[in-house]
C-alpha cells in the first residue's frame, strides 16, 4: 500500500515538475528572443532553405514589381495553380506602366481561372497610383508601399524584405503556425493586432542582412514541413527547440478562436440563348464580382413562353455563400437577342467570343456545361 502510494505521488510529482519546466523553457525562449543570435534561429532556417528552397520563377529576380504581382496571385491561390498564370501575366505586363495602361477587360482577361477578381482591379489601381505618385517607379519605402491600393501589411512586407532586404517579418499562415508552435504562443491569430504581436515576438530572429530569403523560408518551412495536419517535425530545423512539438502539443497552435460570420446570399439569372448566340451584361462596380460579365437578372415579360429549364448551383466566396438559380431561356430566333441587347444596352455574344470576357467562375462552368465545353 505504502508502494502504491509513493509510486503514485511519485508519478505526481514528476508530471508537475515536467509542466514547469515547460513553463519555465518557454518563458527562456520568450525572454532569451531579443539576442540576435538567439539559437542560431536565423542560421539555421538559412541553411535549410539553401538546401530545400523550391524553384519558384519569382525567386529569380529582386524586382519589386514581380515579387508583387506574385504574392497578390498567391493570396487566395495555391503555388502550383497560380505559377502559369503569373508567367502569363508578367509576359503581358512586364512592368506598371503596361498594366496601368491596359485594358481592364484585359486585365481580367489574364486573371481568368484565378478568382477574386478584385485583386486583378486593385492591381491595376495599384499600377496607375504608382505612375502618378512615384513617377513610375514602385516605391521603395514601407509606408508608401502601404498606400498602394490592395497592399497590406504582409504583401509590403514581403516586397520590402526581398527586394530591398528591409527586415520586416512577412506574416501569414506559414508564419504564425511556424512560430506560435516553436514559443507555444498561445495568442490568438484572429484577433486585429495579431499581426504586429507576431512582428514584436519574432523581430530579433530575422538576419538582418537576408531577411528576404527568411520569410520565404518561413513559407516553404510552413507550407511543407510545419504543415496545418500531420507536420513533418522531424525533417524541421527548428523541431530541437519547439516547444509545441517536444511537448507532443503541436496541434493546439495556432490559436483562432474568432469565427468569421457568414453572409447567404440568393442570384437568379437569366441565360437567354439562340443557339451558340446569348446577352451578357457586365456587372455593377460597387457589388462582387466588379467588372466581370454576368447573365440579364431580369426577363421581359414577352420572352417567358422560351423558359426551357432551372438549375441551382451553390457556390461559396469569401465569407459568403451563394446559391444561384440559373433559368434558361431558349429563343426561336436570333433577332429577339439583337433587339433585347439593343434596348437594355447587353453585349451580344457566342461562346467563341465569350472566351473573351471575364465571368464569375460559377457562371463560367454554366456557359461551358451549356455548350458541352
Amino acid at each position: 500500500m505504502f508502494d502504491m502510494v509513493f509510486t503514485n505521488s511519485a508519478f505526481v510529482i514528476s508530471f508537475f515538475v515536467f509542466i514547469f519546466g515547460v513553463q519555465i523553457y518557454n518563458l527562456f525562449l520568450k525572454t532569451n528572443k531579443q539576442n540576435p543570435d538567439f539559437l542560431n534561429i536565423g542560421f539555421r532556417i538559412l541553411q535549410w532553405y539553401k538546401q530545400n528552397a523550391r524553384d519558384l520563377p519569382w525567386r529569380a529576380t529582386k524586382n519589386p514589381y514581380n515579387i508583387w504581382i506574385c504574392e497578390i496571385i498567391l493570396q487566395q491561390t495555391q503555388v502550383q495553380q497560380g505559377l502559369q498564370h503569373y508567367l502569363n501575366f508578367v509576359a503581358r505586363f512586364p512592368d506598371v506602366k503596361s498594366l496601368a495602361e491596359a485594358d481592364t477587360d484585359e486585365v481580367l482577361l489574364y486573371w481568368k481561372g484565378l478568382g477574386y477578381y478584385s485583386r486583378a482591379i486593385n492591381l491595376q489601381y495599384a499600377a496607375r497610383q504608382i505612375m502618378q505618385d512615384f513617377g513610375g517607379k514602385f516605391p521603395t519605402k514601407h509606408q508608401d508601399i502601404l498606400k498602394l491600393k490592395g497592399i497590406g501589411k504582409y504583401t509590403a512586407a514581403a516586397i520590402c524584405s526581398i527586394s530591398y532586404q528591409l527586415p520586416y517579418p512577412a506574416i501569414d499562415g506559414n508564419f504564425y503556425r511556424v512560430f506560435s508552435r516553436f514559443f507555444a504562443d498561445d495568442f490568438d491569430i484572429s484577433k486585429s493586432n495579431a499581426f504586429d504581436y507576431f512582428s514584436e515576438l519574432t523581430k530579433d530572429l530575422i538576419p538582418k542582412d537576408n531577411p528576404g530569403d527568411f520569410n520565404q523560408a518561413i513559407m516553404d518551412l510552413g507550407s511543407g514541413i510545419c504543415k496545418p495536419k500531420q507536420p513533418s517535425c522531424e525533417l524541421c530545423p527548428l523541431s530541437k527547440d519547439c516547444i509545441a512539438s517536444n511537448t507532443g502539443t503541436i496541434d493546439k497552435f495556432p490559436v483562432k478562436i474568432k469565427k468569421v460570420k457568414t453572409e447567404d446570399i440568393k442570384l437568379k439569372y437569366y441565360f437567354i440563348h439562340h443557339n451558340d448566340f446569348f446577352v451578357v451584361k457586365k456587372r455593377d462596380r460597387s457589388s462582387i464580382w466588379k467588372n466581370l460579365y454576368d447573365f440579364p437578372e431580369f426577363l421581359p415579360k414577352h420572352l417567358e413562353e422560351y423558359i426551357s429549364n432551372h438549375n441551382t448551383v451553390k457556390h461559396k466566396l469569401t465569407h459568403k455563400n451563394l446559391e444561384i438559380e440559373f433559368i434558361a431561356v431558349s429563343v426561336p430566333n436570333i433577332e429577339l437577342l439583337e433587339q433585347l441587347a439593343h434596348d437594355h444596352n447587353f453585349n451580344f455574344v457566342d461562346y467563341e467570343s465569350s472566351q473573351q470576357k471575364s465571368f464569375p467562375k460559377p457562371l463560367e462552368n454554366y456557359i461551358d456545361k451549356t455548350f458541352n465545353k
